[in-house]
């Protein structure tokens, strides 16, 4: 997690304690389960707040309120034509359908308010076909949380069908309505949900430990070596951080907190580690080139972890359009 997204949660955490048990309440019914996790963690953990911080984030608070409040919204209408507009129709459509699609998905929002073991002891025994189309529809990291208290058999068999998986259709709904308390709801006029597929899997892999990642791809490349080669192309690991551009670098250093990327340059090429370097000032590379030089054995595990979450920093940019990922044929600028 950056330093922003931490500033913001802080900022956050400390408005909710501000507001009272009641209004603080009604404000978390509106969060999904990974916010209210994040915000929760983070209440719990404040012990005392200076005044003076209080009425800063409350003025904040007021200042992005009075800047951002509209009255008779009709908000649905409103994404689908801003979207639209901006995307145009079929782009749009894939995200409308993700933002609005879902709302009637109970089912599925009630398994992302439980715990990883809980919801793989709920669905291990379903068949692997259902288990991909539930985890389609979780937060990649939830889905491999789900997936590492599988059997390596099983992981291997799922994350292979969300692979091969081309979207959702209705009848497989109503499937995953009988086996989860109604998990999605369709009807056969609607079109098939655009989940699942190589991206899907690429992205839930991202997360996944080595071992693991290590055996789902070996299984999947006997099943299918084009696939494999194409989920490992959408893949984006540590050592393709080497590929982005020198501004990119730079921004992504904005965004990393200097132990988590001492840790997973203990990981990382000779080469990768001069270009992180060669994109700091020269007082800050010599600190850095010394505390790695100074920092003992760390586990491999630890310093995969590491390399895990700034590749998650590094998708997040790159979706936000303010870097580009080398070596995945996207569009250059001219």
């Amino acid at each position: 997690m950056s330093d922003k997204d931490k500033d913001g949660i802080t900022k956050a955490a400390i408005l909710m304690l501000a507001m009272g048990e009641v209004e603080a309440s009604e404000v978390m019914k509106f969060l999904g389960p990974r916010e209210v996790l994040k915000l929760g963690a983070a209440m719990a953990a404040m012990k005392s707040v200076q005044h003076e911080q209080v009425v800063s984030v409350l003025e904040a608070f007021r200042d992005e309120a009075d800047a951002h409040s509209t009255v008779g919204l009709d908000s649905d209408e409103y994404i689908r034509e801003v979207l639209t507009k901006a995307l145009g129709d079929d782009k749009a459509a894939v995200l409308l359908n993700r933002i609005l699609g879902g709302k009637d998905a109970s089912g599925i929002e009630s398994l992302k308010w439980m715990d990883s073991q809980s919801v793989s002891e709920l669905i291990r025994n379903e068949h692997p076909q259902i288990i991909a189309t539930i985890l389609v529809h979780l937060e990649r990291d939830q889905a491999c949380e789900i997936l590492s208290h599988f059997t390596d058999r099983l992981r291997n068999d799922v994350v292979l069908r969300i692979a091969t998986l081309d979207g959702v259709q209705p009848a497989a709904l109503r499937e995953l309505n009988d086996v989860l308390t109604k998990l999605l709801s369709g009807n056969e006029h609607i079109k098939k949900s655009s989940l699942g597929g190589v991206r899907t899997a690429a992205e839930i892999l991202n997360f996944m430990a080595g071992e693991q990642e290590s055996s789902v791809m070996e299984n999947i490349k006997n099943y299918d070596n084009d696939m494999a080669q194409k989920i490992m192309d959408e893949m984006f690991v540590f050592d393709n951080v080497i590929d982005i551009d020198d501004r990119g670098i730079q921004l992504l250093l904005r965004e990393v907190q200097s132990d988590m990327l001492i840790i997973a340059l203990k990981g990382a090429s000779q080469d990768l580690r001069e270009k992180i370097f060669r994109n700091m000032s020269q007082r800050a590379s010599e600190m850095m080139r010394e505390d790695l030089e100074s920092k003992g054995p760390v586990r491999l595990s630890e310093v995969e972890a590491q390399q895990k979450q700034i590749l998650q920093i590094v998708r997040r940019l790159s979706d936000e359009g303010q870097i580009v990922l080398g070596g995945k044929g996207e569009d250059s600028f001219v």
